[in-house]
């Protein structure tokens, strides 16, 4: 572990403070809606995968992918293909820059929420998320994305969080609705992070 660069869950996780991160800023700007930094959810996500794992080759979306790194563990541990989506394009740039620098491919898709529809949905086998229920309006959109992606298809919805309101709602909510596993999660050092953990099986 440098002064700029985190290893861990087999990634190499750029810090902003990494010269590449600060070249990136300069060309392409700072990312909106919450995407300009690595959200410590997301190693919440990876913990919970390696004890839970995806089948090998699945087809993963990342929604709210940010940095996207959880989406990169998912095609660099179990060979998921990957598409992250996000709805500011700013964050790109940092995503690919992950990808390369952690040897994935990924494909980049610009969206809402709200917008992702069940035919859309029907091309994957995984949804995932990380820190990404953070406004009340979040709440309900997130799991009318869920309630599409079960009839689309898709295998499992899981997505983390440090325990804000509006995901323990939406939680709550899918807990009554699907069959669907909801946990607290404790990564220990040296990332010392915890919170919660969704996960619904279709």
């Amino acid at each position: 572990m440098s002064d700029h660069e985190v290893h861990a869950y087999g990634l190499r996780i750029c810090k902003n403070s990494h010269p590449s991160m600060r070249r990136l800023k300069k060309e392409y700007g700072t990312p909106s809606i919450h995407g300009n930094k690595f959200w410590k959810s997301t190693f919440l996500l990876m913990d919970y995968l390696q004890e839970f794992p995806l089948e090998k080759g699945v087809r993963v979306l990342e929604v709210g992918c940010g940095y996207g790194l959880g989406g990169i563990f998912c095609s660099k541990t179990f060979d998921a293909s990957l598409t992250s989506l996000d709805a500011d394009d700013t964050v790109f740039p940092y995503l690919v820059h992950h990808a390369e620098l952690n040897e994935v491919p990924v494909e980049t898709w610009k969206c809402r929420y709200e917008r992702v529809r069940k035919q859309d949905l029907a091309e994957f086998d995984i949804v995932i998320g990380a820190d990404i229920c953070f406004w009340d309006s979040m709440s309900l959109a997130l799991f009318n994305l869920a309630r599409r992606a079960g009839q689309a298809g898709v295998q499992r919805v899981i997505f983390t969080d440090p325990g804000r309101p509006p995901f323990r709602e939406m939680a709550e909510r899918a807990m009554e609705r699907f069959d669907a596993e909801y946990t607290d999660w404790h990564v220990a050092h040296p990332h010392n992070t915890s919170g919660l953990v969704l996960d619904i099986a279709f």
